[in-house]
């Protein structure tokens, strides 16, 4: 008979993270009541391990450790070994890489924390080398001792873990804690920019990470206070971004990360979120600066999206590994000699001139292609010849073994690129862009939606996870952009319908915003709340802006009131840490002055030329509505009441509680625009 309680039980799962580790020795449980009635039923400490397919130093401490029968056999004797694809339950990585912050440890992947039976944190880590290494002691010893303190000094890990559970409970609010107002937020905006590296844009230093909220608030707080220095910090990252080798030159998409400050040698996996936000953010910001290179690099990253991330159904998976035969980026980088083969002496000459090809290379040894050197476009014909040669490149790259596919689709990270490619669709004018995203959008409606309620993950026709409030949260960000691009209602009723999920299920009645799990998430030590930048954004910052632009739709005023609550409970934790709340103080510019533009035509006529005129400026988090002459707008919004003008379609650039004079020609919508968006302070 085989014992049950002996065995690896990944083979069931449908995560590619968790079917990764499923010959290891290790007698792994998947997270759920199973594994943890086990370990209360046998007393043994839990050893969570938290990961994701992509993880490069995931993939080494499982070669190390997980993979080694000695090393195994350890873990089976000491502890109860749970394995979790963090991707797939989100909150139960929060909450544990939470507990490892508490421990006063940097966060990061693979995640390793020891638990009690009962599943409450009292010692952790990130990678630990199955030899001591890199002044870390070996995975063994620390397993022997960690067991030692749990049988042997009971009161210390009691002492250990009721801290830990104490300081990851929901603070109340601080007392006196106000919004930030037009005046703070501008200062913010100037502090902020002058902490961006001057030369290669992003945060300063290495490794450096893309910062979509920290950006987006910069540019879009530049627009609004006329702070220059932001908007140019925002050109310069992104054209660093999209110039370094964080970009995938052939194929398209980026990278999650650089490790050095240039942006040159990229953490290799690429995430959907990743390109999602940089999708968005460029998109918004080639509308103002019509820069030809954000307007490529936004066509070769959708080309990307659908031509490998787009599962049978329309649904986007969710990443591509850092690794390939064993070797971080192996799949990405060239010799000289690789590319001289490839297109000849003379045109790999000209190839190398541009993309930092050289015979000693730029890492390891290889080149990762990249222009960092020569970040400006050249001609027409120049650029035309390059692209030919990316083209040859990329087939050859094609025939080689590929890194590891995740194809699970999630609804939160599905959410961000729906908002994103249709917003993006909008601008480029690629209404396939927008066709796109509704095939997306329908697939998690339809396979990964139960009786009203979301699941937060899909792979293999099996829905997977309880939902989160970020699924939520950017589900309604993409109903809404979809409902501003395509001017379906149905869109807007739909983020209605998921509002009134979240505030009965997710809603912090004692306190304000949203819990990031839902009240019947039975398997948590304590629900997180939180509006901090995280990876992805927060569901609370993204929640306050879901909120006003449904009130200025319906007029509404509970939906104002919950926007102003939510801001109201963080604004203590925004003043205290303002550099890591960007999304909330970008998300406060859309309670102090909420953008509308709509546009009313006469009947039988459309206002599609004029609406056009849009993508020639950024109103970043605009809500845009259309409406035939005669059709009753909201009480609540400051359009109510406005007509066509002289029997042409016409819009109303709204601000705020003012709506600036009416307009029916896009050159006039364009200046109204530019003035209404900005304010003295």
């Amino acid at each position: 008979m085989t014992d049950l309680a002996s065995q690896n039980r990944l083979g069931s799962e449908t995560s590619p993270y968790l079917l990764q580790h499923r010959d290891n020795p290790v007698d792994w449980w998947a997270w759920g009541p199973d594994a943890l009635a086990h370990a209360r039923e046998t007393g043994k400490p839990i050893l969570l391990s938290v990961g994701y397919a992509a993880c490069h130093w995931c993939h080494v401490m499982a070669h190390e450790s997980f993979e080694d029968e000695q090393v195994a056999a350890v873990m089976n004797d000491l502890f109860v070994n749970i394995k979790v694809d963090r991707e797939e339950r989100p909150d139960v990585d929060s909450v544990y890489m939470s507990a490892l912050q508490e421990l006063g440890e940097q966060g990061g992947w693979p995640l390793t924390m020891f638990l009690t039976s009962d599943g409450e944190p009292f010692w952790g880590g990130t990678y630990f080398p199955k030899e001591p290494r890199y002044g870390r002691p070996g995975f063994v010893t620390v397993l022997q001792e960690v067991a030692r303190i749990y049988a042997g000094e009971p009161a210390r890990v009691r002492q250990n873990a009721d801290a830990i559970k104490g300081r990851l409970q929901p603070a109340p609010p601080r007392l006196g804690a106000e919004p930030p107002n037009d005046a703070i937020l501008a200062e913010l905006a100037r502090r902020f920019a002058e902490v961006i590296d001057p030369v290669n844009g992003g945060l300063r230093g290495a490794p450096k990470f893309p910062q979509t909220n920290l950006f987006g608030f910069l540019w879009r707080a530049g627009l609004r206070y006329g702070v220059d220095e932001a908007k140019q910090r925002v050109i310069l990252t992104l054209t660093r971004i999209a110039q370094g080798g964080i970009y995938d030159h052939l194929g398209g998409g980026f990278a999650r990360y650089a490790v050095d400050e240039r942006w040159l040698v990229p953490h290799f996996e690429k995430m959907l979120y990743d390109n999602a936000l940089l999708l968005g953010l460029m998109s918004e910001v080639w509308r103002e600066t019509k820069l030809p290179l954000f307007a490529q690099r936004a066509e070769e990253t959708v080309g990307w999206l659908l031509r490998e991330m787009t599962v049978e159904g329309g649904g986007f998976a969710s990443s591509l590994d850092a690794d390939s035969e064993g070797e971080e980026g192996k799949f990405y980088v060239w010799s000289k000699a690789e590319i001289e083969a490839a297109l000849g002496a003379e045109d790999a000459a000209i190839f190398a001139a541009v993309y930092d090809v050289s015979e000693e290379g730029n890492f390891e040894g290889k080149c990762i292609l990249n222009r960092l050197d020569a970040p400006e476009l050249g001609d027409e014909a120049s650029e035309a010849k390059l692209a030919e040669m990316r083209a040859k490149l990329l087939a050859i790259r094609d025939e080689r073994v590929r890194p590891g596919f995740d194809d699970k689709v999630l609804a939160d990270w599905n959410g961000l690129m729906i908002a994103s490619l249709t917003r993006a669709g909008d601008a480029f004018a690629k209404p396939e862009w927008t066709d796109a995203s509704k095939r997306a959008f329908d697939f998690v409606c339809t396979r990964m939606e139960i009786a009203g309620r979301l699941n937060h993950a899909f792979r293999e026709g099996e829905t997977k996870a309880p939902a989160s409030a970020a699924d939520y949260a950017h589900m309604i960000g993409a109903a809404l952009a979809l409902a501003d691009v395509t001017g379906e209602a149905a869109y807007v009723a739909k983020a209605k319908a998921w509002v009134d999920v979240l505030d009965a299920h997710y809603w912090a009645d004692e306190l304000g915003g949203y819990y990031f799990a839902a009240d019947d998430t039975d398997d948590l030590i304590v629900r997180p709340l939180s509006a901090h930048d995280d990876a992805t954004p927060n569901a609370n910052p993204r929640m306050t802006s879901h909120l006003m632009a449904l009130y200025m739709r319906t007029g509404e005023t509970r939906y104002l009131e919950r926007a102003e609550k939510i801001l109201a409970f963080f604004s203590g934790a925004a003043a205290e840490n303002p550099l890591a709340h960007s999304g909330l103080l970008d998300a406060s510019i859309d309670v102090l002055a909420p953008s509308q533009v709509v546009f009313i035509a006469p009947e039988g006529k459309d206002a599609d030329s004029l609406r056009g005129a849009l993508r020639d400026v950024s109103l970043p988090g605009a809500v845009i509505e259309r409406f035939t002459d005669g059709e009753v707008l909201p009480e609540g919004s400051p359009a109510a009441g406005k007509t066509a003008l002289d029997g042409k379609p016409t819009a109303y650039v709204c601000i705020g509680p003012q709506c600036a004079a009416p307009v029916t020609e896009g050159t006039d919508l364009i200046k109204t625009i530019k003035s209404a968006r900005k304010v003295e302070a």
